[in-house]
């Protein structure tokens, strides 16, 4: 896969996303009074603005061409992120309006990714912008 589908594939999974958190937060404020469904609306919509956020900077930073790693780490980063979220909010609307987990230990999974996710997204932005000068 090129990187400019790898591009396209995370802005329109970040889109869904996006979509999918501003549904949930219609359904956590007219179908149940849990707050932490609109969490999950909200870390949906965040991180689906945040991974389009990242692809778009790793197609703008002056190394592509430079045969540096930063743009594919970020577009890495941005993918965990995703993968992340969706596991976190999808098992935390899950025990909300199915009474069921996705699988044991889903949502710290999650989560526990989605610090990993921004903490390389930081390493690769730091390390690019040290390179570049």
């Amino acid at each position: 896969m090129t990187a400019g589908t790898w591009a396209l594939w995370n802005v329109g999974v970040g889109a869904l996303l996006g979509a999918a958190g501003v549904a949930l937060a219609a359904v956590a404020a007219h179908r149940t009074a849990d707050p932490s469904l609109a969490t999950a609306a909200l870390f949906l919509i965040l991180h689906g603005i945040g991974a389009i956020a990242l692809t778009a900077l790793a197609g703008g930073t002056p190394l592509i061409s430079g045969g540096t790693p930063w743009p594919s780490v970020l577009l890495g980063a941005a993918s965990l992120m995703l993968v992340a979220v969706a596991l976190f909010s999808g098992d935390v609307a899950s025990r909300v309006l199915l009474g069921d987990r996705l699988f044991p230990m889903a949502a710290p999974v999650g989560g526990s990714l989605l610090i990993a996710a921004w903490l390389v997204a930081a390493v690769a932005s730091i390390a690019a912008a040290l390179r570049v000068g």
